[in-house]
């Protein structure tokens, strides 16, 4: 998957299920995020509206990008 123009953050499926494979505990970890979004090539905010509507939880938030 490239990068892609995510003008309403609004992840799609595809995005929604790689975040739910990569919690199974419920929740990732910041670092996790960012490098789970530099995999997917998606902005930070994607991944975390994804975690908003996959009701995953960021723990240990370094920069404030969740």
């Amino acid at each position: 998957m490239g990068r892609q123009d995510y003008p309403y953050e609004e992840p799609g499926e595809e995005i929604l299920e790689a975040v739910r494979e990569a919690s199974p505990a419920g929740y990732l970890t910041c670092p996790q995020a960012r490098e789970l979004a530099k995999k997917l090539g998606v902005p930070n905010r994607v991944i975390g509206r994804a975690c908003d509507l996959a009701g995953v939880k960021i723990k240990d938030c370094d920069l404030g990008c969740f």
